[in-house]
């Protein structure tokens, strides 16, 4: 079982050291069950306990602020390894550090940099930019459920409101007062 100071631990040897640090591949799951039992003694409306429940408080507001303070410098660490992997070539460099989901967001983040890079080397080389297929709209009136060109539902649109629609409906939309293009406003 983690205890508090297992989190502020994990934390400061992540805030001190410029390499993804190691944790338990079990580690947010044993955060998440230690603050489910705070929260639940928190919870707890005994008065004789109340200087218990008080300093279970805290701790649980400490403990969430160091794990999402530990979460965020794990997520900048990873961020700079996939920038330096971009550059490089290099991608494995503190992988055996990540938890699988800090994994799969490394390698999601690889095939977005990837094909941008591909996009960018397009357009350098002379291909023109895809056009867009969609367009932002702000809508002007309450608009019921519609069905898009492919029959799926969109909408309810509520005045005010700001969609990304298919250019071909936008048209309609805006033709008939019911939105304004934001593209458009700009």
């Amino acid at each position: 079982m983690i205890t508090y100071n297992d989190i502020y631990e994990a934390g400061r040897k992540e805030r001190y050291s410029e390499q993804l640090q190691g944790i338990p591949k079990n580690f947010v799951k044993e955060v998440a069950e230690y603050l489910r039992e705070k929260r639940e003694i928190a919870s707890k409306q005994d008065d004789i306990f109340s200087d218990v429940i008080i300093k279970t408080k805290k701790q649980l507001e400490n403990a969430l602020t160091l794990f999402k303070e530990l979460m965020i410098r794990r997520r900048k660490k990873i961020l700079n390894l996939v920038l330096i992997a971009a550059e490089t070539g290099i991608s494995k460099q503190d992988f055996d550090n990540m938890l699988q989901f800090e994994k799969e967001m490394f390698e999601d983040l690889m095939k977005c940099i990837d094909s941008s890079d591909k996009k960018l080397n397009e357009l350098l080389n002379g291909k023109r930019e895809e056009t867009t297929k969609n367009e932002m709209v702000v809508f002007l009136t309450d608009t019921e459920e519609f069905l898009d060109l492919d029959g799926n539902k969109m909408g309810p649109y509520e005045k005010g409101q700001i969609a990304n629609i298919p250019k071909e409906i936008t048209k309609i939309l805006i033709d008939s007062g019911s939105a304004e293009s934001l593209d458009r406003v700009n």
